[in-house]
């Protein structure tokens, strides 16, 4: 029964926006899980890595020193001078740090500051779908309206210029791009990527690019939207340390941008947010300088464990495409017979392992599950053996399971990274 203080007044309203929000679906099942023991949760999209040492000594560091004040609202201006150099190393695009680079509290806030800074109500933003959870609740929260469009298993989950063109009206002010994607790990090839930037510069569009998975990208090399022609003047750059470095609580990210587009989101980010805590910031400028070895040891260990699990999962009777980028894998459960909800509460309430059902994800999410493979390869292991014996209880006609010795992992294997220490 529900505590009195805990009710709203009937005279005290909430907004409509916020009534109509929904919940993330990504968490509801995190949270169940976390209720249970023997557990193997596969839900939730953060490295099972430590921050790298060199990174979190730096952090300590500055703490010891006392360098717990306020920063500029833009952020500290070395951390904004090694991003525009790191961008122009990796893709050759450059942002000026002093009026083109602003550090926000991860890519989430930055998505926020997007929308906020470009549309008004009734403008419309094109996302194509599966997609991350927070994407269509940030234009809503503007006012805006999502205009959703769906990609296929069968087309390796990429939007095309045709579907774009299908869902463009008068009140279509961007598209949003999410590659490598959470939750399928598809990416995008240059090419196509060109071409929707000439859709873009046709119709006077935005690009939103969210490249927070940009390091994670095994088959082929990222291509940075911005770093194509025509597209810089257009695109706002998400991005930010999280994934890579293995820094999701230190809440680092960081937008790039035209100056006239930085400073609409600056003037927000300084209302709303101030800054970003300084020891984060330190510790994302230590990550800068010294964290590429350990991101290289980390994407190679995501690369085996993308092999195994995918090959885990068919050899279980889910069809699944090989991911080129992130670290998820976006199974087809159709040949279940079950929605994705209910292969999610039934394989965690009978198996103990937690999936997130794809309908979380918005269009072409349902007959889908998302498996994060961000974790052991011994839990990885477990967590197909539970699944392929699940699927043989709920779909009889599923192949009987097998091993192949590209992917079976030696005890050499199951060592843990010096990373994790």
């Amino acid at each position: 029964m529900s505590n009195e203080a805990d009710r709203t007044p009937p005279h005290l309203t909430l907004s409509r926006i916020a009534r109509d929000l929904p919940p993330s679906g990504i968490r509801k099942f995190f949270d169940i899980a976390a209720q249970m023991h023997d557990v193997i949760s596969l839900s939730v999209g953060e490295p099972d890595f430590a921050t790298p040492w060199g990174v979190r000594e730096a952090a300590i560091y500055s703490l010891e020193r006392g360098q717990t004040t306020y920063t500029s609202n833009f952020g500290i201006l070395e951390l904004r001078q090694l991003i525009s150099r790191h961008l122009d190393t990796l893709y050759g695009v450059r942002y000026r740090p002093e009026e083109e680079i602003l550090v926000t509290v991860g890519v989430s806030e930055g998505m926020d500051l997007a929308m906020r800074a470009i549309l008004d109500p009734g403008d419309e933003v094109i996302v194509p779908e599966p997609c991350y959870v927070s994407y269509k609740p940030c234009i809503s929260l503007t006012g805006g309206v999502p205009v959703g469009v769906r990609t296929t298993m069968e087309n390796e989950f990429r939007v095309t210029v045709a579907q774009l063109e299908a869902a463009l009206t008068p009140r279509t002010r961007a598209i949003v791009l999410g590659y490598p994607s959470n939750p399928t790990g598809a990416t995008m090839p240059r090419e196509a990527l060109r071409e929707i930037v000439d859709f873009a510069v046709k119709h006077g569009l935005y690009l939103v690019s969210d490249e927070i998975y940009d390091r994670l990208t095994y088959d082929g090399a990222h291509t940075c939207v911005a770093s194509l022609p025509g597209a810089r003047e257009r695109t706002i750059l998400l991005n930010g340390f999280s994934k890579a470095y293995a820094m999701t609580g230190w809440r680092v990210g960081y937008v790039c941008a035209p100056p006239a587009l930085l400073n609409a989101m600056y003037k927000i980010h300084s209302y709303t947010i101030m800054c970003v805590p300084t020891t984060s910031q330190k510790a994302a400028i230590e990550a800068l300088k010294s964290g590429e070895p350990a991101v290289r040891d980390m994407v190679g260990q995501y690369n085996q464990r993308r092999r195994l699990i995918v090959d885990g999962l068919n050899n279980a009777g889910l069809d699944c495409h090989l991911p080129s980028g992130a670290f998820y894998a976006f199974p087809s459960i159709k040949r279940t017979g079950l929605t994705s909800e209910e292969f999610a509460e039934r394989l965690l309430f009978d198996e103990h392992v937690a999936v997130v059902p794809g309908t979380a994800f918005g269009l072409g999410g349902e007959g889908h599950i998302r498996c994060s493979y961000a974790t052991s390869l011994a839990k990885i292991e477990e967590a197909l053996h539970r699944i392929t014996r699940f699927v043989g209880k709920v779909s009889p006609n599923a192949p009987a399971p097998r091993r192949t010795v590209e992917t079976a992992p030696t005890r050499a294997q199951n060592r843990p990274s010096p990373v994790k220490s």
